[in-house]
């Protein structure tokens, strides 16, 4: 897999927005990669250096209309803290 295989999207959530002050930026991932392999692509993707990345298995909702009922997808999240004063500026346009 390479970088953009493994990095999905980045979430942009109320929660993931008040993070940004402690250098802590979150991505939805692919849900094979493991925590090597996150670090990696974030490098590549964004030249910056990760000092920590946490990942959380994030399980689908129960969801209904009317009489059908149906589940929404399994997804992984992954947390990732940056070493030194380098930031991603995609968040920092953001805020």
């Amino acid at each position: 897999m390479n970088a953009y295989d493994i990095i999905i999207a980045p979430i942009i959530s109320e929660k993931s927005m008040s993070m940004l002050a402690d250098k802590k930026y979150t991505f939805k991932v692919n849900s094979n990669a493991n925590k090597i392999e996150i670090k990696k692509a974030v490098e590549e993707i964004f030249k910056v250096e990760v000092e920590k990345v946490t990942t959380v298995n994030v399980m689908g909702k129960n969801k209904r209309v009317g009489v059908h009922q149906g589940k929404t997808s399994d997804w992984k999240k992954a947390i990732v803290k940056l070493k030194g004063t380098k930031t991603i500026e995609f968040f920092e346009s953001l805020q």
